[in-house]
């Protein structure tokens, strides 16, 4: 995966760039907001089917149809006018926010629509199980792009999303591993590391495969191992958790403790095992391919502090900055 941020943040850096000397040419378009959430009982039991009204301002309103899961969202609604989401469904009491204001860009997720039992309900609710819940936010954060076409799978929105199966974490390590843009994020640094000559293939083109070969595997071994085998092992979510709120100062200490603190399979937060011990098997299994001069502890600590800042800065431009750019399969924030 340390591809792929690689990759997010060099764009990143690109994109700014041509902001800075665009912005005198033309004004941005404020982005449409977005509002999103899953529907429960007060039981915490998933409610198909309900029906989402959002009012903002003089616009007609919006609806959406919350799906099998309990999940919807709502696209395009205007920034900076007050709005109002309505939730309401067959045998139980209407849900309604407070009148709030969304800014460009934001997406808006409830996580606290809990619907009372109506006193007259009498009908049986089919609800979703845990598994299927998080089977479909799975699906979603699999279409989640950077600027369209950059994966950014393991990044979830939604606080209390449910935890990840073993078969899903898996699901989700594979996915990214074969993505093209992981492939060309790979070709980029291969280009790097024989410019600067590291680590001692020899040149030509066979230097550039087997440097291309090394980094695909770093990132293999890292993803697979500290992405799928240990979570699965240890029950731990491999997930970036975007907390979004609260003050800069608690968002950036929870980005820069990402490396060493995850979220577990029950919930609570905890030492985060699983990416470190990525990290280390990545380069330990390194010193089966390196050429011997490059083999050794150091190899092993070069590729640990790789990987570690490489999940720093992935953590900040995650909560600071990715969230705006990131969009669905449907191109949408």
């Amino acid at each position: 995966m340390r591809v792929v941020q690689y990759l997010m943040a060099v764009f990143l850096l690109v994109m700014l760039d041509a902001n800075v000397y665009g912005q005198h040419l033309t004004a941005p378009t404020p982005q449409p907001a977005h509002v999103a959430g899953t529907v429960t009982d007060t039981n915490g039991d998933l409610i198909p089917g309900a029906v989402i009204t959002i009012q903002a301002g003089s616009q007609s309103p919006q609806s959406a149809v919350a799906n099998d899961s309990g999940l919807f969202q709502i696209d395009n609604v205007l920034p900076g006018t007050a709005y109002q989401v309505t939730v309401s469904a067959k045998g139980f009491a209407d849900w309604k926010t407070s009148i709030v204001s969304l800014s460009p860009g934001q997406f808006d997720i409830l996580t606290d629509i809990k619907l009372p039992i109506s006193g007259d309900a009498a009908s049986v609710i089919v609800v979703a199980s845990r598994e299927e819940l998080a089977t479909e936010q799975v699906k979603l954060e699999e279409q989640q792009r950077v600027l369209g076409f950059i994966p950014n799978f393991y990044v979830s929105y939604d606080k209390n999303a449910a935890s990840l199966t073993p078969k899903l974490k898996f699901e989700l390590a594979l996915k990214i591993s074969v993505d093209p843009v992981t492939f060309a994020g790979t070709t980029f640094l291969a280009a790097t590391d024989q410019a600067s000559h590291y680590p001692d293939y020899v040149e030509g083109m066979k230097g550039y495969g087997q440097r291309f070969g090394a980094i695909y595997l770093n990132d293999l071994t890292d993803i697979m191992i500290g992405g799928a085998i240990l979570p699965s092992i240890l029950h731990q979510d491999p997930r970036y958790f975007y907390q979004g709120t609260g003050t800069n100062r608690s968002r950036l200490m929870h980005a820069l403790s990402s490396p060493i603190i995850c979220k577990g399979d029950n919930g609570r937060w905890q030492p985060n095992y699983s990416s470190l011990g990525g990290y280390l098997a990545s380069g330990a299994i390194a010193n089966a391919y390196y050429p011997e001069a490059n083999r050794g502890p150091g190899l092993v600590g070069r590729t640990f502090a790789v990987d570690v800042s490489a999940n720093i800065a992935n953590g900040i431009l995650q909560e600071f900055v990715l969230r705006k750019l990131t969009r669905n399969g449907k191109g949408q924030h």
